[in-house]
């Protein structure tokens, strides 16, 4: 099926004109996961999300493919064990957008696991995650810990550990796997919303849904709906009237940017505050990301925002790990907040609340699965697609699951070398183009080999701001092959510039606006309500209120 922004239309059509095996509602991680693993089965299959994809918590995560060092502290061994080996396989599948990133985990005197404890937790990580023998924790001395990393404050480290995680991009992984959902056959549609289910007798057989982008009804109809909706999983089960029994629990989580040179850290580094909380602190490029929070929500899941009292915490953490460094709210020039669907569980507050999966079936048919981490997308996806089958086409001959060898993006790469090798010939092409280096290992984390296309648009329509060609031609592979029908989906979920690139943003902001009203036959109304819409963004990502 075609992703492209273009054919959007033709496949709404398709949507209610067809009947489907399987129709997912949610556009992130886990949807796209589904809708991949059910149609490279050969399930006929749709894919429904009410915003763009990734809109939700697929684009406003940590960016971690990590194997959950935390959830040994909840002797959640199962799920470090599936998360860590899932972070091997999408690694393999990815490696340009997953990306080997050692973590260091200073260790205190006065809080935290202690120096033994931390050494043996970590074996059993290695362990249960099978990581491979060069990639290992290794234990770390006070002065081996400082050396590594001087900004920490010298008073109480006790000693430290470096050991193995990985980075990615969540938005680009989400789209990455929903385009090869749609190279599989699938067709995959944004901004379509649910309104109410269709039934026959007392069976889901479909949804009634509504194109928010021009208003237009349709019915969608399959014989076997799946809710994957992250925080909105419970609204749909209330419209099916079973949200009965578990039920989610919403918790905020906040990350904030600043420039590089103002938290300059050697490596990422895992760190913990006296308040039990664990933070992240990662180098990326020109900035730094540090986040995040964990707290309950129950505001609006469309309109999350950071707190002046969130970035404050975050700042007092890092002014009390890193002293000298003096953080203030001026220094943060982006930040971004997203929910965590989690299972809710009496008594337990939000940080301790397990990370674990779990999939309701409602009477009339309804798949629902909640929970669950950006790392095991995977295997969630397999035993939603498990169960589908078991229950209902179990008497067709059907593909096992084959998604840990589905390669992402096209042709990948051999090994980390190759990689290096074909990030090197970007960079020399992004060089002639009168552009950074850098600006190529932005291109190759993000698109691959895909990166050639970009640049082959590039060279072809040379602009006098080298930049503002770059980021055209971007937006031309986005709207051929992305599904890219708002300049937010662009300027956010695609690219990262609001949260990575914020100054970028400005500079191009109009130039892409402009392309897009061009290509998308945009009238001056909606040109003024796309560009509003981006400075509201602007706007919530720095300033921040209590």
């Amino acid at each position: 099926m075609s992703f492209s922004s273009f054919d959007r239309q033709d496949q709404l059509e398709s949507l209610s004109a067809e009947r489907f095996d399987v129709l997912i509602i949610g556009g992130g991680i886990t949807g796209a996961g589904i809708a991949l693993d059910a149609a490279s089965r050969g399930l006929k299959t749709a894919l429904i999300e009410q915003a763009d994809f990734a809109f939700g918590t697929s684009s406003r995560s940590t960016k971690l493919i990590h194997g959950g060092l935390r959830y040994l502290k909840q002797l959640e061994f199962a799920l470090v064990k599936e998360v860590g080996s899932e972070r091997a396989i999408v690694h393999r599948l990815a490696p340009h957008l997953v990306v080997p990133e050692k973590m260091l985990l200073p260790l205190y005197e006065q809080r935290g696991l202690g120096y033994w404890l931390t050494s043996v937790g970590l074996k059993i990580y290695d362990w249960l995650a099978g990581v491979k023998s060069e990639d290992q924790r290794r234990m770390l001395t006070k002065y081996q810990t400082l050396a590594y990393e001087p900004l920490l404050k010298h008073d109480d480290i006790k000693g430290g550990a470096i050991y193995a995680e990985y980075r990615t991009d969540d938005a680009r992984l989400t789209i990455e796997i929903a385009k090869r959902a749609a190279e599989a056959g699938a067709s995959l549609v944004n901004y379509v919303q649910a309104t109410s289910f269709v039934y026959e007798g007392e069976v889901v057989c479909g949804v009634n849904a509504v194109d928010t982008l021009q208003g237009k009804s349709l019915t969608i109809r399959a014989k076997v709906v799946v809710n994957a909706a992250g925080p909105w999983v419970d609204v749909l089960r209330k419209k099916n009237n079973s949200l009965e029994g578990k039920f989610l629990h919403l918790t905020k989580g906040v990350h904030i940017v600043v420039p590089y040179h103002r938290l300059p850290v050697r490596q990422a580094i895992y760190f913990d505050v006296p308040d039990g909380r664990m933070i992240f602190a990662i180098p990326r490029g020109r900035i730094t990301y540090i986040g995040t929070t964990d707290t309950d929500y129950a505001g609006s899941k469309e309109d999350i925002r950071v707190s002046a009292e969130d970035v404050r915490y975050l700042i007092h953490a890092v002014n009390e790990t890193f002293p000298s460094v003096h953080l203030t709210v001026a220094d943060v020039e982006s930040s971004w907040a997203g929910l965590r669907p989690l299972i809710h569980e009496e008594g337990k507050s939000a940080s301790e609340l397990s990370r674990k999966d779990e999939i309701f079936e409602s009477s009339s048919g309804l798949i629902s699965i909640a929970g669950g981490k950006l790392t095991g997308y995977r295997k969630m996806a397999e035993r939603v697609v498990d169960k589908i089958i078991e229950n209902t086409f179990s008497n067709l001959d059907l593909q096992p699951c084959s998604t840990d060898s589905m390669v992402l993006t096209g042709k990948g790469f051999r090994d980390i070398k190759e990689l290096h090798e074909y990030s090197n010939k970007v960079a020399q092409r992004i060089e002639k183009l009168g552009l950074k280096g850098a600006a190529g290992s932005y291109l190759v984390h993000l698109y691959g080999r895909q990166s050639d296309t970009i640049l082959d648009t590039a060279e072809a329509n040379p602009q006098q701001d080298p930049e503002l060609g770059l980021t055209l031609a971007e937006l031309d592979f986005a709207l051929k092959h992305e599904r890219v029908v708002r300049a937010d989906d662009f300027l956010v979920r695609r690219t990262g510039f609001l949260y990575f690139d914020y100054h970028r943003l400005v500079r191009v902001k109009q130039g892409v606006l402009k392309a897009m009203s061009e290509a998308l036959h945009w009238d001056s109304r909606r040109l003024e309500t796309e560009g509003a819409r981006i400075d509201e963004l602007m706007r919530a990502a720095t300033t921040f209120k209590d």
